[in-house]
């Protein structure tokens, strides 16, 4: 899996206080391809994702993608508006209430248009890990996995509303000339991406970010108020001797300066040993999402993207895992490798069985195992 952020510039970032928003800009906007956001009267909906799947989460609105095959013709994001703020306290409860029902995550509306909800397409992938349970009716596992599988799946997350600090850093944020993108630092904690394919769309779509989703382990860094560390490099006055001096020594403070943020604070964003699927294709564009290797101790970001034919990146929206969403993964991922055999997969760990059972039963999978089997595995690790 390999994507490629060509054409997009890192700028210096802003901070304030444990938030950190490193802009991208474009040299000139991706063309053909325009998005725009579509406010739904109900936040709550439920998605048909197939096999009478239903998925179920928190959308307050969507992403529509129009492209247009003249790259002469003016484009505008359609239906873009300005909306009034009365001022009122947003609450993170949410009330009960008839919900919104959806067909897919990412539909065709028009010829030219495409309906699909930002980072949901991502999330439900994640959830769909192989949500369909044992494929072999092995003994440790209960009725209820062999036939149900890992229904019902669910995941918890924060509004970005939550997380302390990010709504008035956003509200400060400077928009720079051709802006495309942010990437969010929490505690230099990298929480997500962004990109669109023009300037115009990202300054429509910048408040968005408050209603996107985040991982407990960025809600909690917010919590802990944790500063932003100082990388801010200053210019040595011994090599400036001119106007001409001074530009120079800033230019190169800059490029170091992003192939610093680059290769070091954003280098784990892409994992090379991930997975990716195409959802959409749109007119010489593709619609897909991604999943990490579910390595354990290193960031593990899933996301969606929109991509031309060359690979260059027009649309993202990433998301981080926790530790604990990381640690399903990777258990599940190694279950399935090896048949869902407890026996093989506790070997490959370099552990034993009822140590594995216990582990999943911590990581909230105990229900897939019989009562019985899980029992004597906790019996036997009283004794042991």
């Amino acid at each position: 899996m390999t994507f490629r952020l060509e054409g997009l510039e890192t700028r210096p970032a802003q901070t304030w206080g444990g938030v950190r928003l490193v802009p991208l800009v474009r040299d000139e906007p991706v063309p053909h391809l325009r998005l725009h956001r579509k406010v739904h009267d109900e936040p709550v909906s439920v998605v048909e994702v197939g096999d009478g799947t239903l998925y179920t989460a928190y959308v307050p609105h969507a992403f529509v993608a129009t492209w247009s095959e003249n790259a002469l013709m003016p484009a505008a994001s359609y239906g873009t508006r300005l909306l009034e703020h009365d001022g009122a306290a947003v609450l993170p409860c949410m009330p009960v209430r008839a919900t919104r029902r959806m067909k897919r995550m990412a539909r065709r509306t028009g010829k030219d248009r495409l309906r699909f909800l930002p980072l949901h397409l991502a999330v439900e992938g994640y959830l769909a890990l192989h949500f369909g349970g044992p494929e072999i009716a092995w003994e440790e596992w209960s009725h209820r996995a062999v036939a149900h599988g890992l229904s019902p799946r669910y995941e918890e997350t924060y509004l970005g509303l939550q997380v302390r600090g990010l709504e008035d850093a956003l509200r400060l944020f400077e928009i720079h000339p051709g802006q495309c993108g942010v990437l969010v630092y929490v505690a230099d904690a990298l929480a997500s991406a962004f990109v669109v394919p023009h300037p115009d769309d990202y300054r429509a779509l910048h408040p968005t970010l408050v209603e996107d989703l985040f991982g407990e382990l960025i809600y909690m860094f917010g919590l802990l108020r944790a500063p932003a560390a100082d990388l801010s490099a200053g210019i040595d006055d011994t090599e400036v001797r001119s106007l001409g001096d001074l530009r120079a020594a800033a230019r190169r403070r800059r490029a170091e300066r992003a192939a610093f943020h680059d290769d070091l604070m954003a280098g784990q964003l892409f994992d090379e040993d991930g997975s990716r699927q195409v959802v959409q294709y749109l007119n010489g564009f593709e619609l897909s999402r991604f999943l990490p290797s579910f390595g354990l101790r290193k960031e593990n970001h899933i996301g969606e993207t929109i991509t031309g034919a060359d690979g260059r990146v027009a649309y993202m929206k990433t998301f981080r895992l926790s530790d604990a969403q990381v640690k399903r993964g990777f258990l599940l991922k190694r279950l399935a490798a090896h048949q869902w055999r407890l026996d093989a997969a506790a070997a490959s760990l370099g552990t034993d069985e009822a140590t594995l059972a216990l582990r999943l039963e911590r990581t909230g999978f105990g229900y897939l195992l019989r009562q019985d089997v899980l029992d004597h595995y906790r019996a036997q690790a009283r004794v042991t």
